[in-house]
């Protein structure tokens, strides 16, 4: 198990992105939380193994259908052990 920190960039707020990114995140046992941020990218906190976080980091460069990803930036963490995924709504 890791945990990846991961800021997507591009058109990603108000495009269903973060529903998105739970669906994908609740088929793979990702865990986790994605949220929106004020300078118009989505921080994602992912734990999983690396074969999930591989599947998941590939939905977070193509997005939802109606997003537009421009720059994925990644970063380890620490674990935080995470019982689901949600959605933080601010």
């Amino acid at each position: 198990m890791k945990h990846l920190d991961i800021i997507i960039s591009g058109r990603v707020q108000g495009v269903f992105f973060r529903a998105t990114s739970k669906a994908v995140a609740d088929q793979l046992g990702v865990k986790g939380t994605a949220r929106n941020l004020a300078d118009g990218t989505v921080f994602i906190e992912a734990e999983g193994d690396d074969f999930s976080l591989d599947l998941f980091l590939e939905f977070c460069h193509k997005g939802s259908d109606r997003s537009a990803v421009e720059k994925v930036e990644v970063s380890e963490g620490e674990l935080k052990n995470y019982r689901n995924f949600e959605v933080v709504k601010k």
